[in-house]
């Protein structure tokens, strides 16, 4: 990139600031108006489990943006010797779902409930009924109506419910709105008009319970926009929000602020129909743009949209890379305690390489990466589990491989509904997250979890925050050509990617793996016994 013509970007304010709240990290990218990468930073922080709830304090989002802000402005100043005083567009983003009231006066009204908590089953299960239309247990309509049939004092007052996302935004520019992506984890999406579908929320505001509430839905809802239309711009105090120091000026037109299922879609270019992305971290899900709707209603399944509006079959787990995490930094603890203290890429590199000569369906080892609940396999609530049989083949790299194959697992139950059941069919699928940052190893087993080729992108890692960027250019340029079509002239047109189809024999060692997996679920979930005492 050309130093000099990128200072000079920065200076006049011809860029574009993504900023993601994910669940381990938030972080900052700035871009330039080709979506080149200009400057980035990153804050690390965690949800706490209060009084049962998986919660983040509101006043630590703020503190990690913030200190995202600062770092990157200091990284703008130390690369290209100008300051960042202006910005043209800004994109918030951040993780799905969840439940985040206020009343008129701003006031919140309850702790943030994050997608990772199931504890609204019963009001999932009534909604998904009266619906027709899957209800999981971590979208926003779920929180509201559990909250209704707990008789939670605070719902009445409830003038505005919004996501992680939505807030954020709304601090910044006073715009009570939502990215349609996200919005579609709130509440089901028309396709066809871009917002709330009408004949849904007149059920909901039917409901005996809801009824008596002194609102109404679509009142209380952030308005659902599309992607590429102005949704605001950051006014002085929000500046001040980003930037304590007054630096930032006020002005930066606003993009729909948008979910991470969403950024990552646009990450991986991944919004037009027959296309697919898999993201994997704390969380993982696949997103499948439909070109049909599919046949029937699933459970597993969730029809949310991309950030143009297109009908998308999402399969969430809640699980995925945390228990993988907590075992490489206890080894990591082993190392330093043996004099051979490692760099996590190192330890990361190191023992998921050992699965290379690993028995292709672990060794009959079984792991379950149950950090918290999961819905796909009724898991109830966190309970992380390693098991292996007096026979099984205990070794580093079986255990390694058990660990990719468990992180996998809920995911490939639900993806066969998709491939299985309904038949649906993909031109390409990408997958994005940090697993991938080793070459080849988590790639392949995810190819032969699922059966279905996946593609890795030079993005992989860090896809989020930057797809959030790309959207504010897109935003700022006005939409002038349909998303997919901006994507592929204007963002990806030499693309670095990996694709890896399946190992037949992982294929078979993965249906072993799955099947021992599955015997010890709860009996609804289980598919047949332990296959092998090896």
């Amino acid at each position: 990139m050309d130093l000099v013509k990128n200072a000079a970007c920065i200076e006049s304010g011809a860029t574009a600031l993504g900023v993601e709240l994910g669940s381990t990290r938030i972080k900052a990218v700035l871009v330039n108006e080709a979506c080149e990468t200009l400057a980035s930073a990153s804050f690390e922080w965690e949800n706490q489990l209060v009084d049962g709830i998986w919660t983040y304090e509101m006043s630590e989002a703020w503190r990690g943006i913030q200190t995202c802000f600062k770092e990157l402005a200091a990284d703008v100043k130390s690369r290209y010797h100008v300051s960042l005083t202006q910005i043209g567009s800004i994109g918030i983003s951040a993780m799905m779902h969840g439940y985040l009231p206020f009343d008129k006066d701003g006031k919140q009204l309850a702790p943030f409930r994050t997608w990772r908590n199931n504890i609204t089953g019963v009001a999932a299960d009534k909604l998904t009924e009266a619906l027709n239309f899957n209800i999981p247990q971590r979208w926003s309509i779920a929180h509201l109506y559990q909250a209704i049939l707990n008789g939670e004092e605070h719902v009445k007052d409830i003038d505005f419910l919004t996501t992680l996302a939505g807030y954020i935004h709304w601090q910044l520019c006073g715009e009570k709105v939502l990215g349609v992506g996200d919005a579609s984890g709130m509440f089901p999406i028309d396709e066809a008009t871009g917002d709330y579908d009408a004949g849904m929320v007149k059920i909901f505001d039917n409901l005996p319970e809801v009824a008596k509430m002194p609102w109404n839905l679509t009142a209380v809802l952030p308005k659902s926009l599309r992607a590429g239309v102005e949704a605001g711009h950051l006014t002085e105090a929000g500046a001040k929000l980003l930037d304590p120091s007054g630096t930032l000026q006020a002005g930066a037109l606003m993009a729909p602020p948008e979910g991470d299922a969403g950024t990552g879609m646009v990450s991986t270019n991944s919004v037009r129909k027959r296309t697919g992305n898999i993201s994997v971290g704390t969380s993982a899900f696949s997103m499948n743009v439909l070109d049909e709707p599919l046949k029937a209603v699933h459970r597993d399944i969730d029809i949310v949209t991309t950030p143009d509006g297109a009908n998308v079959a999402m399969v969430h787990v809640n699980n995925c890379s945390s228990d993988i995490n907590a075992w490489v930094n206890m080894f990591g603890e082993f190392a330093k305690a043996i004099g051979h203290e490692q760099t996590p890429a190192k330890l990361y590199s190191t023992l998921f390489n050992t699965t290379v000569g690993a028995d292709k369906d672990a060794g009959g080892l079984v792991n379950y990466s149950c950090l918290s609940g999961e819905n796909i396999t009724k898991v109830e609530a966190g309970r992380p589990l390693f098991v292996r049989t007096p026979h099984s083949h205990m070794n580093l790299g079986n255990f390694m491989l058990a660990q990719l194959y468990g992180s996998f697992a809920p995911l490939k139950i639900g993806m066969d509904v998709l491939i299985q059941d309904e038949g649906v069919k993909t031109d390409v699928m990408v997958a994005q997250g940090g697993l991938f940052k080793t070459p080849v190893i988590a790639q392949q087993v995810l190819a032969d979890s699922l059966g279905i080729p996946i593609t890795v992108m030079d993005t992989a890692s860090e896809g989020g925050p930057w797809g959030m960027a790309v959207l504010a250019v897109y935003a700022k340029e006005g939409a002038k050509e349909s998303l997919p079509d901006f994507l592929d002239s204007k963002v990806f047109k030499n693309p670095q990617s990996t694709t890896l189809t399946p190992n037949a024999a992982g294929v078979e060692g993965c249906k072993k793996f799955i099947a021992n997996y599955q015997a010890g679920l709860p009996l609804e979930q289980q598919a047949g016994g332990l296959v092998a005492d090896n």
